[in-house]
C-alpha cells in the first residue's frame, strides 16, 4: 500500500469522454486516457483492504459482486502508484486474458464491491486496468509467447467469443494444439459483432488480440458452422477434446399484433450488420439503417444502449427507448446494499448522447408496446404502448400489470428488439445429442464444465445462460483447466 492515506486526501476521478455531439459523428472509441499523473494519483486511493471485495467474484442476489476472473487489483492499484507499470501489466495478465476488452466493455463489478465505496466514490479500478494494458501495447511489452512444446493433443473450440478466446488462450498455453470454429466471417463473435465499434474498436483491440493468439499458435476457422459445414461426427473423431462456447444467441421475441411488419428488427441483426458495414467501409453487403427515422428501442439493457449509440450515429430522426422495469434510484435502495451491484440510476453512453441531440435522456420507464401498426404497403409506423405496475400474482412473483388510461401511440419506421437472449441455438447440441438443462442451456457444472459426452466441455453463455463479458473468461477459463485435467490427467493451469 504505497500511500495509507490516498483514499482521504484523493476524489474520485475519471477520464472525461470525447463530446457526445462531436463522437456521433464518427465510429472511433469515445474513450480517452487521463495523464499518467492523475492515474497514478487514482491508484493511490485503494487502500489495500485486508478482504479486498473488489476480487472476490462472487453472486450476490443474483449478481456480480467483485471481479470474476478474480483480477490481483489491489496489487496491481499500488504498482500503478509506484508508476511500475510493467509489473502492473505483469500481474494484471495473470488472471486476465484480455484485460483490453474487460477494462472496455466490462460494467465494472469491482467497482461495485470496493470496501471504500461503502461511505466514498470507489476506485477508479476499470480506467486503471485499460491504462494498464494500452500503455502495454504501446511500450512493446505485449509479445507473442508460444509454448515452449506440445503435448500432441488437438482441441477444437466452437465458437470465438469471449469464453472460447479465454479457453482457446489457457488450452495453448497448455501445449495442446488449439482450433477454433467460427460461422462468422471475422474472429471475436460477441466482441467482434455484438459490441459496437466506437464502444470496441475491431482493428486496433480486437483482431489486435487475435492476431496474438496466431502467433502463439492458435488457429481460428472462419466462416464455418460446425453441424453445417462439418459434420460433429468428424469433430469428435479428429480431435481430443471439445469445448462448447457458441454463446447464447436466441433473440427473446415480442409476439404482439403487427410484429411482422417490415422495420422490426432484433437488436442483434441491427448490430451485426452494421459493425460489419463499419468494417468494409461500406462497400459491401447491406445493412439496417436508422438514417432520418423515428426509431423506437424496446429493451433497456446494453445491447439497447448499444441500438441507441448506432442508431445516433446513423443519424435518426427521434429515438424513445422502452424499458418496463421501473426508473432506479440515485442513490442504493435498502434491499441493494454493498456490496451488492448497485442498482442506481446512470445514463450510459447511448443515452448520453440521445440527451445532448434530443434534449432528454430517452428511456420511458414501466412501459411496454402491444401493438405495432403498419401502412398501406407492410411498413411499420407506429408503435402502441401502455404503462404498467409491477404486482404480484398467487404465486407471490412480479408481473407486470397493464394501466388502463395509459396508452400512447410513437412513430416509428424503426423498431429495435433488445429483450435479452432465451439460450443457445439448438441444431449443434441436437446434432451432438448432448443433454441440456431447464433452460435450454448445455448442462455442465460451474467448476467442472463437463457435458454428457465424454471429452467434451461447455463453457460461457451457451452453460450458464446471457451474461457478462468477465463470466464469460472466467468459464473459458475454467473449462480448459477442466480440459486439460481430462486430457493429462492433471493440470497446472490457473
Amino acid at each position: 500500500m504505497g500511500k495509507p492515506t490516498g483514499f482521504i486526501e484523493f476524489e474520485r476521478e475519471i477520464p472525461v469522454d470525447r463530446p457526445p455531439l462531436e463522437r456521433i459523428k464518427d465510429w472511433g472509441e469515445f474513450h480517452v486516457h487521463m495523464p499518467e499523473t492523475s492515474l497514478r494519483t487514482q491508484g493511490s486511493r485503494c487502500m489495500d483492504c485486508g478482504i479486498p471485495f473488489c476480487h472476490t467474484g462472487t453472486l450476490i442476489s443474483g449478481m456480480a459482486s467483485g471481479c470474476p476472473i478474480n483480477n490481483l487489483i489491489p496489487e496491481w492499484n499500488d504498482l500503478v502508484y509506484r508508476g511500475l507499470w510493467k509489473e502492473a501489466l505483469e500481474r494484471l495478465h495473470k488472471t486476465n486474458n484480455f484485460p483490453e476488452f474487460t477494462g472496455r466493455v466490462c460494467p465494472a463489478p469491482c467497482e461495485g464491491s470496493c470496501v471504500l465505496g461503502i461511505n466514498n466514490p470507489p476506485v477508479t479500478i476499470k480506467n486503471l486496468e485499460v491504462a494498464i494494458i494500452d500503455k502495454g501495447w504501446e511500450e512493446g511489452w505485449v509479445t507473442p509467447e508460444p509454448p515452449q512444446k506440445r503435448t500432441g493433443k488437438r482441441v477444437a473450440i466452437i465458437g470465438s467469443g469471449p469464453a472460447g478466446l479465454s479457453a482457446a488462450a489457457q488450452l495453448n498455453k497448455a501445449g495442446h494444439t488449439v482450433t477454433v470454429y467460427e460461422r462468422a466471417d471475422r474472429p471475436g463473435g460477441l466482441l467482434m459483432y455484438g459490441i459496437p465499434n466506437m464502444k470496441l474498436d475491431k482493428n486496433e483491440v480486437v483482431l489486435r488480440r487475435i492476431k496474438l493468439l496466431e502467433d502463439e499458435g492458435v488457429k481460428f476457422i472462419c466462416n464455418t458452422e460446425v453441424g453445417k459445414d462439418i459434420t460433429s461426427e468428424s469433430l469428435l473423431k479428429d480431435f481430443d477434446a471439445v469445448v462448447l462456447c457458441t454463446g447464447a444467441t436466441k433473440p427473446r421475441d415480442l409476439p404482439i399484433e403487427g410484429r411482422p411488419l417490415k422495420g422490426v428488427h432484433f437488436a442483434m441483426d441491427f448490430l451485426t450488420a452494421n459493425t460489419r458495414a463499419v468494417l468494409d467501409k461500406h462497400q459491401n453487403g447491406t445493412f439496417i439503417n436508422a438514417a432520418g427515422k423515428d426509431v423506437i428501442i424496446i429493451g433497456g439493457g446494453d445491447t439497447g444502449t448499444d441500438c441507441v449509440g448506432t442508431s445516433m450515429r446513423h443519424g435518426c430522426k427521434s429515438l424513445v427507448q422502452v424499458e418496463i422495469l421501473p426508473k432506479p434510484p440515485l442513490e442504493r435502495a435498502k434491499d441493494n446494499p454493498w456490496p451488492e451491484w448497485p442498482k442506481t440510476y446512470k445514463m450510459d453512453y447511448g443515452q448520453e448522447e440521445a440527451a445532448a441531440k434530443f434534449g432528454d435522456d430517452p428511456r420511458v420507464y414501466v412501459t411496454t408496446a402491444t401493438k405495432f401498426e403498419g401502412d398501406d404497403i407492410g411498413n411499420v409506423k407506429t408503435v402502441h404502448t401502455v404503462q404498467v405496475e409491477w404486482t404480484k400474482n398467487d404465486k407471490g412473483q412480479f408481473i407486470p400489470k397493464n394501466i388502463p388510461g395509459t396508452n400512447k401511440v410513437l412513430p416509428a419506421q424503426l423498431v429495435l428488439l433488445a429483450m435479452g437472449f432465451l439460450g443457445p441455438e439448438q441444431p449443434l447440441l441436437d446434432a451432438l445429442n448432448v443433454e441440456r438443462d431447464a433452460r435450454s442451456n448445455v448442462k455442465a457444472e460451474h467448476g467442472k464444465y463437463t457435458t454428457s459426452l465424454p471429452g467434451v466441455f461447455a463453457a460461457g453463455d451457451c452453460r450458464r445462460g446471457q451474461s457478462l463479458v468477465v463470466w464469460a473468461f472466467n468459464e473459458g477459463r475454467g473449462a480448459a483447466k477442466a480440459c486439460d485435467l481430462y486430457l493429462m490427467g492433471a493440470t497446472d493451469l490457473p
